[in-house]
């Protein structure tokens, strides 16, 4: 998609992302089909199951990522992405990055399971077991499957196709959508595939991706000529070249902070985490060992005949706050009372 003709566009501004929409029809089609397929399983999923409803922030953050898809390919960011470069980056980044994640946090899959009969409801759990589907939805294969596109549409001549083939361009944005589902899909969901990532690798494999967007920047922003120049004629904005280092100042900056706001994603997550035993996160799990510790220094007396603290340990990492919090009161008055008779 992009700018079609051979009428000059008038300089990239905010308002022009704004206003200067194209139509394309594959992509509203899709949009339109997914998401009222996802409205009907909520709805089913709420009639079925009244006490337990579809949750509503998974609705939005489902439809917010095919909202992403639609300003990316046919807003004024997508009117221009044959134009500037820099705002081609800007889609790319939009397609492979930010809307992936949030339809992967959708979980249509799950929501399928919830809302579908037999047969559909079999035929999608055979599906999703299927060896082809655990192949491609295990983590090691997203992270290569991103770092081959992220490189391989950037750093080689496959950009010049696109820029000179619409076909191609449109399967582009394809591949971003879907490479970006299959990376984040094992790291920021939650849907029943075979693959349960510990938050230790989640990040970890998050991480990874942050050199793969700075080598690309970097290799951008170091070019001493412009290796695009299908690129549609402007009288406006960088040079050519000025434009492709602005690109690739787009792919390492906007890539690693957006890489770095997932990584924050998941690692609160992590430390809200809820285990299916009942336990807590890592973090809540420290600090209520912590103030187990105190309540057992506060209350010597409250362990049994056979000096054994860890029963006292047990009882206090109740989830009983108000009981935590007045141990460790006393704890405190236990030391003030102590530092007193020392003078």
């Amino acid at each position: 998609m992009g700018s079609t003709g051979s009428s000059m566009l008038p300089p990239f501004t905010f308002t022009e992302v704004l206003t200067r929409w194209q139509s394309a029809p594959v992509v509203t089609a899709a949009v339109v089909v997914f998401g009222g397929l996802y409205l009907w399983g909520a709805f089913r999923v709420r009639q079925r199951h009244p006490a337990r409803p579809w949750p509503v922030h998974r609705t939005f953050l489902f439809l917010i990522g095919l909202l992403v898809v639609v300003l990316a390919t046919q807003s004024g960011i997508g009117t221009y992405d044959d134009t500037l470069f820099y705002d081609h980056m800007i889609q790319h980044l939009m397609l492979i990055m930010i809307a992936p994640p949030l339809l992967v946090s959708g979980q249509p899959v799950t929501l399928l399971l919830h809302a579908s009969r037999n047969p559909l409801h079999t035929w999608t759990k055979k599906f999703i077991r299927s060896r082809p589907i655990q192949w491609i939805t295990w983590p090691g294969f997203g992270i290569v499957a991103y770092a081959a596109t992220i490189v391989g549409t950037h750093l080689t001549s496959f950009m010049n196709l696109v820029m000179t083939n619409e076909t191609v361009h449109n399967l582009e944005h394809v591949l971003y959508l879907v490479v970006g589902y299959l990376y984040f899909l094992p790291l920021v969901g939650r849907e029943p595939i075979r693959w349960k990532v510990s938050y230790p690798l989640r990040l970890f494999l998050l991480f990874l991706a942050m050199p793969v967007d700075a080598f690309t920047g970097v290799v951008l922003g170091s070019e001493s000529a412009d290796p695009f120049p299908p690129m549609q004629p402007r009288n406006w904005g960088p040079s050519a070249l000025s434009d492709i280092h602005d690109g690739g100042a787009v792919m390492w900056v906007g890539g690693a902070a957006i890489m770095v706001v997932m990584i924050m994603v998941v690692f609160f997550s992590w430390t809200r985490e809820r285990r299916p035993s009942g336990g807590m996160g890592w973090l809540e799990t420290a600090r209520r060992a912590n103030m187990a510790d105190r309540f057992a220094e506060a209350a010597p007396g409250a362990a049994d005949a056979s000096g054994n603290a860890d029963q006292v340990r047990m009882r206090g990492s109740i989830d009983e706050d108000e009981d935590q919090l007045a141990a460790y009161n006393e704890y405190l008055s236990r030391i003030n009372r102590g530092r007193g008779g020392g003078h």
